[in-house]
Formats: C-alpha cells, sequence, structure tokens
C-alpha cells in the first residue's frame, strides 16, 4: 500500500505542509507546488503562472512510455455520479490523460486509446450504476473504472467483468471485495475524517456536542471519513456526537438536517461529509448567531464562498482532477494482458487531502483543491 503526494509523486515543484496537521502514520502532508522549473519557466517577459496547466504538465511527465500498453483500447468509466463540481474535475483529468497518453504514445486515428464516463446523475441512484455497468460490460471495454456507489452492489458485474477478461480500477470509492480489482485509486478517506474531526474540535475548544452529516452509509468513502472523524474526537472526551445522518436512510436529507439543529439547540459543530451534503447544510436557514461551526469536504464554490463570509470554518478538499489523471495512467498499463503489466504498478495508492481555510483560500499552489462550476 503506497501514499502518493498530490498530482502523484510530481517531478519537479516545492513541497508544502498542508494546514500543519500531523499524521499518526508518519505519511507526508503536502500539496504540490506545481511550478515549472527556472529554464522554462523564465521568460524574457514576466508572466504570471497558471496552476493549472503546470499541474497538467507536470502529470504528463509522468507518462512513462516505456510501459506496454495496447493500441486502440477502450478505457470504459463508470462513476458514480457525472454531475457536480467535484466528478466534472475529475472527468476533466481523465479526458486530459486520455489525450496525453495518445500524445506521448504517438498513436493516431484506430490507435488511439479512447475513453467513454457515464453514471447516474444523483450518486444515490444506486440502481442506475448497475444498469449502466450491465450495459458497460456487455460491450466488452478493455479495462473498466469504476466509483461504487454501493460497495456490494457490483458484485455480480465485477465477476462479469472477471470472466470476460476486463481488468477493473477502482477509483473514489471502493469496493467490499478488493479481489475483485486489479488496482484503486483514491483519496484516504480515513485521514479525511481525521482532519475534519481535528479541525473541528480545535474550533470548538475541544468540548461540546457535535453531528455527523453523511453521504450514504453503503459507500465506502462515507464509511471511512466517518471512521476517521469518530478516531479524531475519541482523543476528546467532553466531545459528544449526538446525531449521525445518513442520506440513504433518511427520506429528506435537508429536512433531517433542520430537525436536528431544532432537536439540539447546543449543538457546538457539524461535520458534513462530501460536496453534496455540504452545500446542502449551508443552504439550510439557521438562526442568526447560534449556527455551529462547521467542517466540510470538497472545496466546491458554495463552500468557498461560505469560508469566506464565515459561515464554514474550512473544508477539508481533494484533488478530482488529479484523482481522474491516476485512474487513466492506472488503466492504461491494464490494456495489456496482466503478465506484462509494469512491475510498478501499485495495486493500492492513497491520496493525501488538504485543508482549506481562509489562510490558503487564495493561494494559488492550493488551486487545484478548489472546484468550479
Amino acid at each position: 500500500m503506497r501514499k502518493a503526494a498530490a498530482a502523484g509523486i510530481i517531478l519537479a515543484g516545492a513541497i508544502l505542509v498542508a494546514g500543519g496537521l500531523d499524521k499518526e502514520s508518519g505519511s507526508e502532508n503536502f500539496v504540490a507546488d506545481v511550478q515549472a522549473n527556472d529554464e522554462t519557466a523564465q521568460t524574457e517577459e514576466e508572466t504570471d503562472s497558471d496552476p493549472e496547466s503546470e499541474e497538467e504538465a507536470a502529470l504528463a511527465a509522468q507518462i512513462d512510455t516505456s510501459a506496454p500498453v495496447t493500441k486502440g483500447s477502450r478505457i470504459a468509466v463508470v462513476s458514480k455520479s457525472v454531475d457536480g463540481e467535484y466528478w466534472k474535475a475529475l472527468h476533466s483529468g481523465m479526458e486530459d490523460a486520455i489525450k496525453d497518453v495518445n500524445a506521448a504514445y504517438g498513436f493516431t486515428s484506430d490507435d488511439q486509446i479512447t475513453m467513454t464516463f457515464e453514471g447516474a446523475s444523483d450518486e444515490q441512484d444506486v440502481e442506475k450504476q448497475v444498469n449502466t455497468l450491465d450495459a458497460v460490460i456487455a460491450e466488452n471495454p478493455t479495462v473498466l473504472c469504476l466509483s461504487a456507489g454501493d460497495e456490494d452492489s457490483c458484485q455480480a458485474q465485477l465477476e462479469a467483468a472477471r470472466e470476460n477478461d476486463i481488468a477493473v480500477v477502482a477509483f473514489d470509492s471502493n469496493v467490499s471485495d478488493s479481489d475483485m480489482i486489479a488496482v484503486f485509486r483514491g483519496t484516504d478517506n480515513v485521514y479525511v475524517g481525521k482532519m475534519a474531526g481535528e479541525k473541528l474540535s480545535d474550533a470548538i475548544g475541544k468540548s461540546g456536542k457535535v453531528a455527523i452529516f453523511s453521504a450514504q452509509e453503503k459507500t465506502e468513502s462515507s464509511k471511512k471519513r466517518v471512521e476517521g472523524f469518530k478516531e479524531a474526537l475519541a482523543e476528546c472526551p467532553d466531545i459528544t456526537v449526538v446525531q449521525e445522518l445518513y442520506t440513504d436512510q433518511v427520506d429528506d436529507m435537508k429536512t433531517a438536517m433542520e430537525d436536528a439543529l431544532r432537536r439540539y439547540p447546543d449543538l457546538a459543530g457539524v461535520f458534513c461529509t462530501n460536496a453534496d451534503v455540504s452545500d446542502l447544510y449551508l443552504d439550510i436557514e439557521k438562526a442568526e448567531g447560534t449556527a455551529p461551526v462547521m467542517v466540510g469536504v470538497d472545496a466546491t464554490t458554495k463552500q468557498q464562498d461560505a469560508v469566506r463570509n464565515g459561515s464554514e470554518a474550512g473544508i477539508v478538499s481533494q484533488s478530482p482532477y488529479q484523482l481522474g489523471y491516476q485512474t487513466i495512467l492506472a488503466a492504461v498499463q491494464l490494456t495489456v494482458p496482466y503478465e506484462k503489466v509494469s512491475s510498478g504498478l501499485e495495486k493500492f495508492v492513497y491520496y493525501d487531502p488538504v485543508w482549506i481555510d481562509t489562510t490558503n483560500l487564495d493561494a494559488p499552489e492550493y488551486s487545484s483543491y478548489l472546484y468550479g462550476k
């Protein structure tokens, strides 16, 4: 199991400590300052750098054209969702990776590796995802990339993929049976929860009542984030979790959160485990001066605004663009028979999140962790 930096081991760039948070595992907390080196960044006229284009250039530099791949391969992506700022950024990273791989290998016309990107518009629509998987596997792609909305719902489809020699790359949210996948690429979600727990506990003075408002319980990433959050709070005996809500366990999440706020008017803090829940919580009307401290996940436009206006303490954020890019780089290596796959292809690679608050919200080196519409 390997931990990777933002942008998955950038070859050139400064390393920055993210949020000053230590990790018991000893893994570094950092974001990559993806600046081009002096030889290429310096020009006769001083110009502002573009962090996004520099990130793509750094990622593209990782493509190893000595690794065997199969021309004309088709990679089918079935995402947990296709809507929302996080998923659109991830999709963009995947598209750029396909473009860069074809350019690096010199593939043109029918030799090009192609990708399809499908999924539900709602992360909770597991039935739609399963039906999409059935259709995609029937088309016999070379590699299947899957972000599972329900970690247990896709077993039959994964078995069908194995029977048809379709390699599977799990990304973002894993499945319960890791033997059914070739590799996994995703954020360290336990650490997402731990970071949120430590930051929230500090913000409320390590005392008081808190609530967890989570995405669906059947999703692996949600479980890991809640697990990490509770681990962090276990170090604070004066903090009590009084409410734990999951979108797939209530009829209407917004109503359930409103009820929780009424039931616990002395609530000190809330943890929202993903972009959708965080944005939904921010839409709730709260009594002035009594709103609990909020920590969210995934720096959507709405959450960035909330940090600026003080209605959110901060955000634990991922880099979906680099996650999408790295998922495709792994998938490309799996287009050849398994015995020919590069020995350097790690099965599990986890990427560290970063903490976003008013101190670094406008810092260019954190731009890949801020989502846009």
